[in-house]
């Protein structure tokens, strides 16, 4: 889709007051858009639940996407099975929506036992080959080049119904390897489609110290592919434009850069204090822009949720998630010889001693 303003303007379709611009209304029926609402609520739910975990010393970090739920549950809904994801920090997410199970999604933040990847990552890393989600970087941008090759090894092999989506923030952009993804991008034209999440902070530092470009759609031009930026706080929007972004990936017609423009509300990380370098003021006009009470506003209007209706909502995926959070916590640590495990296909002589001599020795005591 080519928007009605250059990529230097900014698609939008929701309105303040919850009503609808008709010309870029994708015209989602009502299960669709409860289905949105559901996935953003919970995961709203998630990130205060894990953020009060980390505070009270059950996880060691966490980094919540409040304010940017928006983009990577409209992403979700637009993937096939057969497509793949490689996230940054905020769009573990699309994980749960495409069906992972929640309680394995969690424990990956324990890092116990009932994690797939035996606690061998950072929490908040998360991955599964189950719903061809790639785990992402800390330091970002090497998962960018790494969609870009994924989306080019399925047009060489003529899976032609296999779309890779990427996904990056403004900071990113700073990176050579961005450079590198847009690059190859544009001249061999894979099925992928990059995602700026522009949240305006790469920690402490501003978009506006990453780039003297007007915007970071407009960077696609330099590399000969579409640029399309859109508020990525507007549900309706971002379904208009990612749609469509996906559908020309599939179709063949190559990739698609994609800016969309929200705010991070919280702090980057559990680790992070963002009072030292932003102000209050600025938090509080992007949380007037909140997606979720933008999204809120319009359901209302199309009488598709009431108080009564928000309420039951809230309080089944709040036992659900505490439902979840118990069982995780209840596993204990992943077995000791599994550090051995998964460099061979099967342990040969030399791992096989070295295990043996693992267990010899009693595990340290846990506090």
């Amino acid at each position: 889709m080519q928007p009605a303003h250059d990529d230097l303007g900014l698609v939008q379709a929701l309105r303040d007051d919850g009503s609808v611009d008709p010309s870029t209304d994708p015209q989602l029926d009502d299960a669709t858009l409860q289905t949105l609402f559901r996935h953003m609520i919970r995961l709203r739910l998630i990130d205060e639940r894990m953020l009060m975990r980390q505070r009270q010393g059950k996880v060691g970090f966490y980094g919540a996407s409040t304010g940017q739920e928006a983009t990577p549950i409209v992403t979700a809904l637009q993937l096939q099975p057969q497509d793949w994801v490689f996230p940054a920090l905020r769009e573990a997410s699309i994980m749960l929506v495409r069906g992972f199970p929640l309680e394995t999604w969690l424990a990956q933040i324990y890092g116990n036992a009932a994690d797939v990847m035996k606690g061998r990552q950072q929490p908040m890393h998360m991955a599964g080959k189950a719903v061809n989600q790639v785990s992402w970087s800390s330091c970002l941008g090497p998962q960018l080049p790494q969609a870009v090759g994924a989306a080019w090894a399925a047009k060489i092999k003529g899976d032609h119904d296999v779309v890779s989506v990427a996904f990056t923030g403004d900071g990113a952009t700073s990176e050579p390897d961005f450079h590198a993804a847009m690059n190859f991008a544009g001249v061999y034209r894979p099925p992928v489609v990059i995602i700026c999440q522009n949240n305006h902070w790469a920690i402490s530092v501003p978009s506006s110290k990453q780039t003297a470009s007007a915007t970071f759609a407009v960077k696609a031009r330099a590399y000969g592919l579409p640029g399309i930026r859109v508020d990525g706080n507007d549900v309706l929007a971002l379904w208009r434009v990612l749609s469509d972004a996906c559908g020309r990936a599939r179709r063949g017609e190559g990739p698609t850069f994609v800016e969309a423009v929200t705010y991070r509300i919280g702090a980057h990380s559990s680790s992070d204090d963002p009072t030292r370098y932003r102000s209050e003021d600025e938090v509080e006009r992007w949380r007037q822009r909140d997606p979720i009470a933008r999204f809120e506003r319009y359901l209302r209007s199309r009488g598709l949720l009431d108080d009564g209706g928000r309420a039951a909502l809230e309080a089944e995926l709040t036992e659900e998630i505490l439902t979840a959070i118990r069982a995780v916590e209840a596993h204990g640590l992943p077995e000791r010889t599994s550090i051995l495990d998964d460099v061979y296909a099967e342990r040969p002589w030399h791992l096989e001693a070295q295990a043996e001599e693992l267990l010899r020795h009693p595990p340290a005591p846990q506090h």
